[in-house]
């Protein structure tokens, strides 16, 4: 794993505040290349204005993660944005954003089917990838004592709205639906939104409710190391998985061409 900091090797100092109050995206590079690179960095400077009050330097970002994967072929990388200049005696002015990178090993796709555990929950700001994860990992820590692999939110409506660390869709006939819900609006869901329009396959957003799951023809994950991943059940009731969902949901993200940092 390398840490780099505004272009620079991350030193101890640096990092005081970095994972308390932040935002970030997570990609896998091959070969300096990654699916969706607009995608990600609107993601950050949108959310930069957000938290900070400021405007982030996408062009530097693209040269701090070209620097950190270079004579690399295959990593996963995240990008975190953080503020060593925040002044919480005034939380309203805008503060300069530092950028963090952090490279590590790739991550290949997984489809091992998921069983889930559903549990009522809405993330503070889901609209925004923040580093605020007490919540995930409790659910899924809880989870996965009480014998499933994860969990999924439904949210204080009753509607599904998205799993620990993933988007979920669903299949309906030849129809990709997604839940209408508070959420993050992941980019392998919207790099897979994009490559259904391009295919020609029809979605749309409609609100799902626990009840509604075993009716759907598959119920899916999708985040940076997924597309498509299959769940098998939610609490005790064993939900299908048509066989054509991942040909479908794979042939949509792979639609997106490879973008140069």
């Amino acid at each position: 794993m390398k840490l780099e900091v505004n272009g620079a090797p991350a030193r101890s100092e640096d990092l005081a505040g970095a994972f308390g109050y932040g935002h970030f995206t997570a990609m896998q590079v091959r070969d300096g290349k990654v699916r969706g690179l607009d995608v990600h960095l609107r993601r950050l400077a949108t959310s930069t204005r957000r938290m900070f009050g400021s405007e982030l330097d996408t062009e530097a970002v693209r040269g701090y993660v070209r620097q950190a994967v270079r004579g690399e072929a295959a990593l996963s990388v995240r990008v975190l944005i953080f503020s060593r200049a925040m002044d919480w005696s005034d939380p309203g002015a805008p503060a300069a954003p530092d950028v963090l990178v952090r490279v590590g090993p790739p991550q290949e796709h997984e489809m091992t089917p998921l069983r889930l555990r559903s549990v009522r929950y809405e993330r503070v700001l889901p609209e925004v990838k923040h580093v605020g994860t007490f919540g995930l990992l409790h659910h899924t820590r809880e989870a996965k004592m009480a014998g499933y692999d994860d969990a999924l939110f439904v949210d204080y409506q009753g509607r599904v709205s998205e799993a620990s660390i993933w988007n979920v869709g669903f299949l309906d006939g030849g129809t990709v639906v997604w839940p209408q819900a508070p959420v993050l609006d992941g980019i392998t869901q919207q790099l897979v939104r994009r490559g259904l329009e391009r295919t020609g396959v029809p979605q749309g957003t409609r609100e799902v409710r626990p009840g509604d799951l075993p009716g759907f023809d598959a119920t899916f994950l999708t985040n940076s190391e997924s597309v498509g991943r299959p769940v098998a059940s939610v609490d005790d009731v064993v939900l299908p998985f048509a066989p054509e969902t991942g040909r479908i949901l794979t042939e949509a993200y792979e639609s997106n061409p490879w973008d140069e940092i």
